[in-house]
C-alpha cells in the first residue's frame, strides 16, 4: 500500500510540481494535499468559523486601536464584515503535515463574460451579492444589482492563466472563492498564505490555504493581499481597492525607461544582435531564391524575379512567420542573405515598447498621435496618480487595458473602475491607455454613429537612412452598434475586431467607396488631408524608433526589410491655434500581418511589397513613399 502512495505521491508532483512550487506551497504539505485533492476533502470547516464583525456606531467613542482595525476593514460601506478564526481547541501546527486546506471557489468566470453569467446563471447574482454585502431581494436579476456586483467584484476577485491551449485558452481566468475564502481578511503580517492550484485530473482550479506559523485557538486567519511585494509604494497602490487612499502627492510623469530596461528586453528575447557588414549588391536581373513558411506568400507572389526554394540553405531572402533571433550568425556567415525583420522592432510590435520609445517624439505624456499609456507593472502609481487627478478636476476616466502582447483585442477591457485595472495588473502584464472617449464616428445607415479604424500596411526597406513606404490599400473596420460611453462590455459596440467571432456580422467597406462617403459626412475634412496627418505620425513613429542604436532602437541591418500593420483611430481634438482636428491615435502596430484581404481584394499586392522590399522597384507597384 505505501507503494501505491509513493506512486501517487510521484505522480502528483510530476502534474503539480512546477505550479506548487511556484506558489511557494511548502513540500511538507504536497502528500496530504494530494490526498485532499483526490477525496475531495474540504476539512476547513473542523478547524475555522466565520465570525461577524460587529459595526460601532460612530457616536460612540472609540479608541486608536479600534480606530486602525475599522480602517483596515477590506469593504468600507458594505454592511457587515466578516473574519475567519481558528475555532480547532488545539489550535493549528504549521509543522503538521496535514495543516493545508483547499478552498472551492464560488465563480469562475472570464472578465468578458461576467455580466451575462450573472444574468442567466441561476442564483449566482443571489450568491455573490450575498457574498459582497449588496442588498438584493427578489428572484430576477435586476441591471442595477448586477452594476453593483461588477463594481464590487473587484475586491474579490482572484486570478490564474493556463500555460497550455490556444490564445483563446490562455486568457486570464478570474474566480471568487467561496464564503470561507473570501471572508479571510488582509494583514501585513498574514497568519496564512493562499494561491490557486489547477487541479488536473478533475480539470478544476482550487485554492490552496496553508499557515505561516502556528495558531492557537481564536487566532485570526489572514492572507497578504500583496503578497510578495515588498516596495512600500507598490504595495500601498496594490492595496487600494481595500485600503482606499490617495497617492495624489506622487508625480505623474513618466519619462522614458533607462536603457538597462532595452538591454534587459533584448536578453529576455534572447536576440543576437548582427555585426557589422557593407550593404549587399546584387546583379540587375538577379532572381532571387525565397524561403518562406507563410502560406499567402506561397499562393500569391508570382514576380517572374522570385522563386521559390525549399532549402533554406540556398535561399536569398528567408521570409518566416516566426520571429528571427540569431541575427549574429546570419551576418557572420551569409551577410548577403535578405531576412524580412528587423533585429530590436519588437520596441513597435510590443505595446510597452511603443509606449517608451513614443517618448522620444512628445516627452513623458507621449506624443499626440498616442493614447496616453502607463505600463502597469512598472509605472503603476503614476498611473493611480494621473487617475486621481483627472477625476478631481471632474475630467473623463475611461481607460482600456490591454496585454503587452496579445492581437485580436483579447484579454482587452475597458473600464472608469479604478480597482478593476489596478487588479488587472495580477493576470498578465499590462498596459492601460487613455480610452478615446470622443471618436470620430462613422454613419452607418443600418445601425448608427459608428467607431472604425484603420489598417495601413507600411513597408519598412531600410532603417539608417529611414525608407518607409505605405500601401496604397487601406482596410477599415466597424463597429456594430452606435457608439456611446456607457455598456463598456458590450463588445459589439466599443471593438471593430468582428471577423473572429463566428456569430457575429463583419461590416467590409472598401476604401474606395469609404472615402467618397467620409468626405460626405465631414465635409470640412477632405482625406487627403486626413491621411497627410496619419502619415506624418507614421513617420515621427518610425524616426524615433530608429533614432537611437539597438537595442534602444530598431537595428539598421542592411539586409533586413519587413512590413508591418498599422491600426489606428481618429479623435476630435483642437489644434494649437483653436481650431478642430481629426488627430489620428495609433493603437498597435502588427508584425507579421495576416494579409488575406489583401491577396484576395488585390492579387498584386505580394508582388508590390517584394519590388519595394527586395528590388527597389516602386514605379509600377501601389506604393507611396512615406520618408
Amino acid at each position: 500500500m505505501a507503494g501505491d502512495g509513493e506512486e501517487e505521491l510521484a505522480a502528483f508532483v510530476a502534474l503539480h510540481g512546477a505550479a506548487l512550487r511556484a506558489s511557494r506551497v511548502p513540500t511538507q504539505y504536497w502528500e496530504s494535499l494530494s490526498r485532499k485533492l483526490r477525496g475531495e476533502v474540504f476539512d476547513a470547516g473542523d478547524y475555522f468559523g466565520i465570525m461577524q464583525v460587529e459595526e460601532v456606531d460612530e457616536e460612540e467613542e472609540v479608541d486608536e486601536e479600534m480606530e486602525e482595525q475599522l480602517k483596515k476593514k477590506p469593504n468600507p460601506g458594505n454592511g457587515p464584515c466578516f473574519k475567519v478564526i481558528v475555532t480547532n481547541e488545539n489550535g493549528l501546527q504549521a509543522s503538521n503535515p496535514d495543516s493545508v486546506f483547499l478552498v472551492d471557489h464560488a465563480w469562475t468566470y472570464r472578465a468578458e463574460h461576467a455580466r451575462q453569467q450573472l444574468r442567466r446563471v441561476p442564483g449566482l447574482l443571489h450568491r455573490m451579492a450575498n457574498l459582497m454585502g449588496i442588498p438584493f431581494h427578489g428572484e430576477v436579476p435586476d441591471e442595477g444589482s448586477i452594476e453593483q456586483v461588477l463594481q464590487e467584484m473587484w475586491k474579490y476577485n482572484q486570478t490564474y492563466q493556463l500555460s497550455q491551449g490556444t490564445a483563446e485558452e490562455k486568457v486570464p481566468v478570474w474566480y471568487i472563492m467561496d464564503e470561507f475564502g473570501s471572508r479571510i481578511q488582509h494583514s501585513d503580517q498574514p497568519s496564512f498564505a493562499a494561491a490557486p492550484l489547477f487541479y488536473m485530473p478533475q480539470q478544476i482550479a482550487y485554492t490552496v490555504l496553508w499557515p505561516l506559523r502556528d495558531l492557537e485557538t481564536g487566532d485570526e486567519v489572514t492572507r497578504d493581499y500583496a503578497y510578495g511585494e515588498t516596495d512600500r509604494l507598490i504595495r500601498k497602490c496594490i492595496l487600494l481597492p481595500w485600503v482606499p487612499t490617495e497617492v495624489l502627492d506622487v508625480s505623474c510623469f513618466t519619462p522614458e525607461p533607462p536603457d538597462e530596461h532595452y538591454q534587459a528586453i533584448l536578453a529576455e528575447n534572447k536576440e543576437k544582435l548582427p555585426v557589422a557588414i557593407n550593404p549587399p549588391v546584387y546583379a540587375k536581373d538577379k532572381v532571387f531564391k525565397v524561403f518562406t513558411d507563410i502560406q499567402q506568400v506561397l499562393n500569391n507572389l508570382t514576380h517572374p524575379r522570385f522563386v521559390f526554394t525549399d532549402n533554406e540553405g540556398e535561399a536569398d531572402i528567408l521570409y518566416n512567420f516566426s520571429h528571427f533571433k540569431d541575427y549574429r550568425k546570419l551576418s557572420e556567415e551569409r551577410p548577403e542573405v535578405m531576412v524580412n525583420q528587423f533585429p530590436c522592432e519588437n520596441l513597435l510590435t510590443v505595446k510597452d515598447c511603443l509606449a517608451s520609445i513614443a517618448r522620444r517624439a512628445g516627452g513623458p505624456d507621449g506624443p499626440r498621435w498616442l493614447p496616453r499609456t502607463f505600463n502597469l507593472q512598472t509605472e503603476l502609481p503614476q498611473f493611480i496618480s494621473y487617475f486621481q487627478q483627472r477625476d478631481r478636476r471632474g475630467e473623463d476616466n475611461h481607460w482600456i487595458c490591454k496585454p503587452w502582447n496579445l492581437a485580436r483585442s483579447l484579454d482587452t477591457h475597458i473600464t472608469n473602475n479604478l480597482n478593476s485595472i489596478i487588479r488587472h495588473r495580477e493576470s498578465s502584464p499590462k498596459v492601460v491607455c487613455k480610452y478615446i472617449e470622443e471618436p470620430v464616428l462613422f454613419e452607418r445607415e443600418d445601425v448608427g454613429l459608428v467607431k472604425f479604424d484603420v489598417r495601413y500596411v507600411v513597408l519598412l526597406r531600410s532603417a539608417r537612412p529611414l525608407r518607409l513606404y505605405s500601401y496604397d490599400v487601406f482596410w477599415l473596420r466597424f463597429s456594430n452598434r452606435a457608439f456611446s460611453l456607457d455598456d463598456l462590455d458590450d463588445y459589439e459596440k466599443h471593438f471593430t475586431v468582428m471577423n473572429y467571432a463566428p456569430s457575429v456580422t463583419l461590416k467590409q467597406v472598401h476604401c474606395e467607396d469609404f472615402i467618397p462617403l467620409f468626405e460626405k459626412q465631414y465635409p470640412e475634412y477632405p482625406w487627403t488631408t486626413v491621411q497627410a496627418s496619419i502619415f506624418k505620425a507614421f513617420a515621427e513613429l518610425f524616426q524615433v524608433a530608429s533614432s537611437k542604436p539597438a537595442p534602444l532602437g530598431i537595428c539598421d541591418y542592411p539586409s533586413s526589410r519587413a512590413i508591418y500593420a498599422i491600426d489606428l483611430m481618429l479623435k476630435w481634438d483642437t489644434s494649437r491655434d483653436g481650431k478642430r482636428i481629426m488627430q489620428p491615435q495609433i493603437l498597435e502596430v502588427n508584425f507579421n500581418p495576416d494579409c488575406d484581404r489583401a491577396c484576395k481584394y488585390h492579387p498584386t499586392f505580394f508582388n508590390d511589397v517584394f519590388s519595394t522590399l527586395f528590388l527597389d522597384e516602386t514605379d509600377n507597384c501601389h506604393v507611396t513613399r512615406i520618408v
